[in-house]
């Protein structure tokens, strides 16, 4: 699960990168925190990158939540404040921080808010890729908690 603060953007990008990079490995959602609306410059960068966003609908995490959903890792895109708004949700194995800038926050002539969303996305997709090489490792998912006890 990707989890940014409006899901019009930073987590639509990181699950269209995880479908893509990570095949059939990885199961991937996403949802805000708040309701948002798709942001014309991300829509447009990942076009760019063969990517067809503009039909996404965003999701509540709090409606997820309240279904019963559990995921493996919940993986936050936004700052820390919003980051903590996020419920904890069942049977969680990971919870991860990525702080990526919010693109509604850009400022500038149009192509300079291009190129920033640019850069944004070529850093969610560094990080997804990243992710997929680390998470392919049994290791990543295991923690002091989950550890398998060693039996004499």
């Amino acid at each position: 699960m990707f989890v940014c603060k409006h899901n019009a953007a930073r987590s639509l990008m990181a699950v269209s990168f995880l479908q893509k990079y990570g095949k059939e490995l990885f199961h991937a959602e996403s949802a805000s925190l708040e309701k948002g609306q798709l942001n014309p410059y991300v829509i447009q960068v990942m076009e760019e990158e063969g990517f067809d966003i503009k039909r996404s609908e965003t999701s509540d995490i709090f409606d997820l939540f309240k279904k019963g959903k559990h995921y493996q890792a919940v993986i936050s895109l936004c700052d820390a404040t919003a980051s903590e708004q996020a419920p904890i949700f069942p049977g969680l194995s990971k919870r991860i921080d990525w702080s990526f800038p919010d693109p509604v926050q850009f400022t500038g002539s149009p192509e300079e808010i291009l190129e920033k969303t640019r850069r944004l996305r070529d850093q969610i997709r560094d990080s997804i890729l990243q992710f997929i090489h680390e998470a392919v490792q049994l290791d990543f998912w295991l923690t002091k908690d989950t550890r398998p006890y060693a039996y004499s």
